[in-house]
């Protein structure tokens, strides 16, 4: 943990990381670890340009006669629309859209995502999340002191996603997960791994009121081995083996389909941008635009200075954030001040609770020793 505030001179990680390490030139460890280890495999797959036509010649294969070939998750926001629109018009995959409605969709989000299923032709499958379950378990995170109450959406995102595609067979699942507008990973302190079921399950024991009944549960060994290894279900990052240009991949999706951008990544749910532009910052000090544009940065998309600038202002609008916090409230079934409430609370993290984490820093090292995971530092 450093001793004093430094913001690293290259890209704009701060010791609000209390884990950032810094050379002797200010340089911090997040950009050392894009440059020594994650872009050299970056560059190694973009000069290999057979990876990309086998990988779709690959998932064309593995469904001849059915009506898609793949699933993407799409959320609306600019990575999953932006590889929608690549895997049908620039791969010729037959994608079926994979939507999972959480209660928090933003309207320009509903927008955005029947304005790329209708422009592309493609079809699109919803799932609805018990709503009850998701209210009682994302409370239960409040009520965790945990910095990371964004996870019950996350987690049922993936979760949902897994089982479809084990249900129907599918082999391929394709995610908008990049290392161009995400090559600086959140720290762990801020955004633990979502895909934790024993801590998911271990929070809500203790501050849940109601069973989970049917709240998709899915754990790192059932995605990362059992599904790949003995399923034959793999998940792809097709944005990693295609020019990837955050503005310009914008300006095409609004030229072409009249899609709508957001003040700030993520923001396509409600919840997300609560979390992300008020509570985080607000309660613990984490705001995840540092990460955001440190990724723009060191992949050349952003200046420095431009990004210093943009971090001056507050994460959230201070015009409307006392609507937001009420919108929050009202859909959870509680009080504004309850709300607030859980602002007050001890902070907590992830080692507060039980967790697995150990299995996915071990899992971690064996993929970067089978050159499997060429993402950066977390």
């Amino acid at each position: 943990m450093a001793d004093a505030y430094q913001t690293c001179s290259r890209c704009v990680m701060d010791t609000s990381d209390t884990a950032i390490k810094f050379d002797s030139k200010g340089v911090c460890d997040h950009c050392s670890t894009f440059e020594r280890y994650t872009l050299p495999k970056w560059m190694k797959i973009d000069r290999e340009s057979n990876a990309l036509h086998k990988l779709v010649e690959e998932v064309k294969q593995s469904a001849k006669g059915r009506d898609f070939d793949c699933i993407i998750g799409m959320s609306g926001g600019i990575d999953s629309s932006y590889l929608t629109y690549i895997a049908k018009e620039k791969l010729g995959l037959r994608p079926l859209v994979f939507h999972v409605d959480a209660g928090w969709n933003s309207q320009i989000a509903v927008n955005n995502i029947e304005r790329l299923i209708d422009g592309l032709g493609l079809d699109l499958f919803t799932e609805v999340i018990d709503w009850q379950e998701m209210r009682d378990l994302q409370l239960a995170f409040f009520k965790s002191g945990v910095p990371h109450i964004d996870t019950p959406q996350d987690h049922a995102f993936f979760a949902t996603m897994y089982r479809f595609a084990t249900q129907h067979n599918v082999k391929y699942i394709l995610t908008g997960a990049n290392l161009s507008t995400e090559c600086i990973r959140n720290p762990v302190e801020w955004m633990y791994y979502q895909s934790d079921s024993r801590q998911l399950v271990d929070i809500h024991r203790q501050f849940g009121t109601r069973p989970l009944k049917t709240f998709p549960v899915t754990s790192i060994l059932w995605h990362k081995v059992w599904l790949p290894y003995f399923k034959g279900i793999k998940v792809v990052r097709p944005l990693n083996m295609v020019p990837y240009i955050k503005e310009e991949a914008k300006q095409l999706l609004m030229d072409r389909f009249g899609w709508q951008p957001y003040p700030q990544k993520h923001f396509e749910s409600r919840f997300t941008k609560f979390y992300e532009s008020y509570w985080l910052p607000k309660r613990f000090g984490y705001d995840v635009r540092r990460v955001q544009y440190s990724s723009l940065i060191v992949t050349g998309q952003m200046t420095r200075e431009d990004a210093i600038e943009l971090l001056k202002e507050p994460s959230y609008d201070e015009a409307t954030i006392g609507q937001e916090i009420e919108f929050v409230a009202n859909k959870l079934g509680i009080s504004v001040e309850e709300l607030n409430s859980y602002m007050a609370l001890p902070r907590k993290t992830f080692k507060d609770y039980k967790n697995q984490r150990q299995i996915y820093e071990y899992g971690a090292r064996v993929m970067r020793a089978m050159g499997l995971e060429i993402g950066g530092k977390r």
